[in-house]
Parts: structure tokens; sequence; C-alpha cells
């Protein structure tokens, strides 16, 4: 009994260092973004500073078009999150079915997305032949369903018990008052852990608004902070703060970069909590075999 006692606290300690050293990077983060500029220069590797500052939080929200991207990038999470939840359960829910017709030619289809993507011209080409340069919607349909996770929604599907359909139908449900009523009911977990993978897709959408966004006013987030980054670089952006800091104490890029991760980073760091508990119950519902 002594001996396993010891080997208990042997692990409980290796377990809390592999712990610590994966928190060590996000502290980092936190730390060089309250760090002034001074000090950073000083002492670029540092956990416990002597001086904070709030500069480099002052320089990324005296940006105008900041809020106005905050904006952009919740109404595509919001809008891009339900739409995705929408088509890839009722995509998922007709795979899992094997009545459906066309079912080994669709999954087929499905299982083809996944091992082979047109490239980025063709899909260029495809956006601006829909019309849909500038717009959005161009950063929501293009990713509206992932096919691992279509084929993920499927293994739980066909794990969800026939009675249940069947009792539905009993009672004049139709197919769609079944999948609406009942399947999605039950598949809330699945829902939550799978809408939380898309919330951080759509929040954190910087490619797709780089190539397709030209209007200042719909760049999302990570655009304007990417821009935001390359002006403080090149010591263009610091006129917003020029009033506050001496010549000597332009924003160093490195403490900015810091501040935009733990800005971009904390809409989703907020929300986690929330969906924990059916984050995690939907992974396991969701790694069945199909």
């Amino acid at each position: 009994m002594g001996r396993n006692r010891v080997v208990d606290i042997i692990l409980y300690v290796f377990l809390a260092l592999v712990a610590l050293s994966t928190l060590l990077p996000f502290l980092y983060v936190l730390v060089i973004s309250f760090t002034s500029a001074s000090e950073f220069r000083r002492n670029p590797l540092l956990l416990f500073p002597t001086e904070w500052s709030l500069q480099s939080y002052r320089y990324i929200f005296s940006s105008s078009s900041f809020l106005n991207s905050m904006g952009v990038s919740g109404l595509i999470a919001v809008m891009g999150t339900v739409l995705s939840l929408l088509v890839s359960s009722s995509l998922a829910y007709g795979l899992s079915r094997k009545r459906l017709i066309g079912r080994n030619v669709i999954l087929t289809g499905v299982l083809f997305t996944m091992l082979f993507s047109p490239g980025m011209i063709p899909a260029y080409m495809l956006i601006k032949w829909y019309g849909l340069m500038n717009s959005i919607w161009a950063l929501i349909l293009p990713a509206l369903a992932s096919a691992f996770y279509v084929l993920l929604m499927k293994s739980f599907f066909q794990e969800v018990p026939p009675e249940l359909e069947e009792s539905a139908k009993l009672d004049g449900c139709s197919d769609i008052g079944v999948f609406f009523r009942i399947i999605l009911r039950v598949s809330i977990p699945v829902l939550a852990a799978f809408g939380l993978f898309y919330a951080v897709q759509y929040w954190n959408t910087f490619f797709a608004g780089l190539m397709y966004i030209t209007s200042d006013s719909k760049r999302p987030l990570q655009v304007v902070l990417q821009l935001m980054l390359i002006n403080a670089s090149t010591s263009v952006g610091n006129a917003a703060v020029a009033s506050s800091l001496n010549d000597e104490q332009t924003l160093p890029p490195e403490t900015l970069k810091m501040a935009a991760v733990i800005v971009s980073s904390l809409p989703i760091i907020a929300v986690y909590p929330f969906l924990q508990r059916y984050f995690i119950a939907g992974m396991m519902l969701g790694s069945v075999k199909g």
C-alpha cells in the first residue's frame, strides 16, 4: 500500500509539471501584453514585470475599425454556427438512414471532399461567379459544412434507438418533424460540441476575409488585427498613442501581438465554460464506431 502511494505521488507531481508547462506559454502571452514597452526592451523573457501598462490594449482599441470588426466577426460566428449545425446535422441524419435514396453516392461525395480540395483559384472563381465578393456570405457559405464533422454526427445518429422514430411516427410526425422534435433534442451534447468547433472556425476567419472582402466596414476581426500589427511594426500606426508615449517608447510589435492574441481569444474562452459539460459529452458520443 505504501509503495502504491509513492507511485501515485510521483504521477501527480509529473502531471502537475506537465500542466504547468502547458500553462506557461499562455501566462507569458498574458503578462507580455500588459508589460510596458521600456521594460519589455530591457528583458523580453519575463513572467513577473515591475511595470504594468495598458499601452498595447489602448492602441488596439483606439482604432475606429476595431469595434466594427468585432461586430462583423460576431455576426459571422453566430450566423455561420447556426447554419452550419443545421446543414451538417440534417445531412448527417439523412446519411445515417439506409432508406435514403442515393445514400452511397452522397456519402462518397462527402468522403471525396475530405481527400481532395479544389484549391484557391477555383474557390475564388466560384465566389466571384456567384456574386459573393465583398459580402459576409463569402465567409460563411464556403465553410458551411465540414465533411469530418458530418461523418462524426452520422456515427452518433446511427446509435439513436429507432424506437424513438417509430413512436414519433405513430403519433403522426413526419420525417422532418422527427428530426426537429426528437433527433435534435437528444443530440444537444453533440450539437454543442461541434457548435463550439464551428464558432472557433468562423471567429478565426482570416484568409477568406483577406481574399474576398475589400470594404473596411466588412473586414473580420483577424484581418483588422493583422493590419494593425503591420502598421505598428512599420511605426505607422503609433500616432493614436503618440500623445501618451515618449519617442523612445514606441510600442514593440511583440507586445501588440500578445495583446491581439488575448483580444481575439477572449470571446471563445468566455463561451467555453458554459458549453464544457455538453462539449465533453458530445465528444464521447461522437466518437462511437460508425
